[in-house]
């Protein structure tokens, strides 16, 4: 590398030229001129001004690239360049390189290659851009956006890399073995990450993908098949697991990271080893993983043994492997996120490698500015708000697959789809119930004199009529007309537009359709009397006496497991 310049000590570490100064919470970069060392930090006094800063563009073309650019801010995330210097010596301008190396200071998410989970702060040098793996799955949307945020994390068995050929399947075509959607609400107050078991039975969707010669082929769709053939079989790539999974749960997906074994590898010996939890003493000569019962910190292939053991634990299923997987990755997330990690640049310097060769991305957050934007604005989560959960199944009788539990997984996922955290943030769901407690508690009229007209602006096809003859044969609103589609932009959610004078009538609605509070808009002036309320259909309506609000709370039935529960052991 060609960081430390001319006339450097070639053993010295780039991200040792780093020394964090804890009055401002940045890191000051001490690069000497040629030929002269500055003065070591704890020998500096009160009269040694730091090294000044210089100011260079954002993202200045390859060729007009400095080597060294400005530093961004830790905490208010902007820019500060020093003024010229007026006396005294002026800074020796590099001289410029073929390789034009740059280095920044960003924030960077490590720890969820594998879980999707909380961004941590590290240094990454530009050369780690050609570390990133990128596959166009025909999306790219933006490293950061203002609503809410879904990353689907893939883990895959392809046996590749160094010692992994004695695990299982030697030929693997690297399928969807471990699969977690890691869900960010709109407020970045909480998350929720949904590990979805490889062995479920669901629909695999038509799918485009790109073959390494640059022709596209497209995949047919696969119907009652293993979740896991979605990538891998048949040649699919991350973008048909990117499409099954948005069938499955309703949820669109924002970015992709996948891994293979060597990640859990290298990432979990590049933060100084994993703390796990056993109640009992595990040797399973299938995963290679010997540990004893208590706490135990596990790194390399200790930690890839323990992530992969399932015949040890539970009842020997997928199901059990992934407890384990989710402690793991809890523990990891801490890890990650400890003053230890953030405070050391070689340690961070140490992650940001070993992160960046280890995943494959899409498009979308395919630099690591990119990926360092989108963790730093996800990564405002608290961990005590981040809940690890199992898209709930039963058993089929096959005795090796399992099905969606559909009573279970569909108040679970409309929860998630409505950003209801299941931490229960106290200041949001207080917020909730006092908006919930003003719009919709108060008189009701009869449902005979609830007047509405019904639009579809984003449900299913005939989503209309069918609500309109629920509403008359079912449930008593017989001024209940259909409105037809609603012209302009798809909605997501649904909407009901009503005047004051006609707030009775809207609860009553609001009641009958299990409308959220969120959905009713109320407008300044009163209408005739004859005037109907106007309710247009999302993309959130699954059908007539269906309820579109998301349950207030977690069905008792799900599992669960807190980033931040330090005390997790599995049985």
């Amino acid at each position: 590398m060609d960081a430390q310049g001319p006339g450097r000590d070639e053993e010295i570490d780039p991200a040792d030229q780093w020394v964090f100064d804890p009055n401002t919470g940045d890191y000051q970069l001490r690069l000497e001129p040629t030929g002269e060392r500055p003065t070591p930090p704890a020998q500096r006094t009160a009269s040694t001004p730091p090294p000044k800063r210089s100011a260079a563009p954002e993202e200045p073309p390859d060729g007009d690239r400095p080597d060294v650019p400005r530093q961004r801010s830790r905490r208010a995330g902007k820019r500060s360049a020093a003024p010229a210097a007026s006396g005294g010596r002026r800074r020796q301008k590099p001289k410029k390189s073929g390789k034009k190396k740059a280095l920044y200071w960003v924030a960077g998410a490590t720890a969820f290659v594998l879980v999707g989970g909380s961004a941590a702060a590290y240094i990454v040098y530009q050369e780690l851009n050609g570390n990133i793996t990128k596959v166009d799955v025909g999306e790219e949307n933006a490293a950061v956006t203002d609503g809410p945020v879904n990353i689907l994390v893939i883990g895959t068995d392809a046996r590749t890399g160094k010692g992994n050929q004695g695990y299982g399947d030697n030929g693997s075509v690297g399928h969807a073995d471990t699969t977690i959607l890691y869900h960010v609400s709109a407020d970045r107050t909480n998350a929720t990450a949904i590990s979805i078991p490889r062995d479920v039975i669901t629909d695999i969707p038509e799918c485009t993908v790109k073959l390494e010669n640059g022709e596209e082929k497209t995949i047919p769709g696969s119907q009652q098949a293993r979740f896991n053939t979605s990538l891998g079989q048949s040649d699919r790539d991350p973008g048909c697991t990117w499409q099954t999974v948005e069938k499955l749960t309703g949820l669109e997906i924002s970015h992709f990271l996948m891994a293979d074994f060597n990640a859990v590898k290298t990432l979990s010996t590049a933060v100084g080893g994993v703390e796990v939890c056993l109640t009992r003493p595990i040797k399973d000569p299938k995963s290679k993983l010997d540990l004893p019962a208590g706490v135990s910190l596990v790194e390399g292939e200790d930690a890839l043994a323990f992530v992969r053991t399932r015949h040890s634990v539970g009842f020997e299923s997928d199901l059990d492997r992934i407890k384990l997987q989710q402690q793991f990755l809890s523990s990891m997330l801490r890890k990650v996120k400890s003053d230890k990690i953030l405070t050391s640049p070689s340690k961070l310097w140490k992650l940001s490698s070993a992160a960046t060769k280890a995943l494959t991305v899409d498009t979308g957050i395919g630099s690591p500015k990119k990926l360092a934007d989108m963790a730093r604005d996800i990564g405002q989560v608290d961990l005590k708000n981040v809940t690890f959960t199992t898209l709930p199944v039963v058993d089929n009788t096959d005795g090796a697959t399992v099905s969606v539990n559909e009573s279970v997984a569909d108040p679970l996922l409309a929860m998630v789809r409505e950003d209801v955290s299941l931490t229960e943030v106290k200041k949001k769901e207080k917020a909730a119930k006092d908006e919930q407690k003003a719009l919709l508690e108060g008189p009701k009229a009869p449902p005979a004199e609830v007047r509405v007209d019904v639009l579809n602006g984003g449900g299913p096809f005939g989503a209309a009529q069918d609500t309109v003859d629920w509403l008359q044969n079912t449930q008593g609103v017989p001024l209940s007309t259909n409105g037809g589609n609603a012209t302009g932009e798809k909605l997501k959610k649904s909407v009901l537009e009503f005047a004051p004078n006609q707030a009775d009538q809207a609860r009553q609605l609001a009641d009958l359709m299990g409308l959220p509070a969120s959905a009713l808009k109320q407008s300044t002036e009163d209408a005739d009397p004859k005037t109907p309320m106007t309710l247009t259909l999302g993309a959130d309506f699954k059908g007539a006496g269906t309820p579109i609000a998301a349950p207030s709370k977690a069905p008792k039935e799900i599992s669960r497991i807190e980033a931040d529960d330090k005390k997790q052991c599995v049985k």
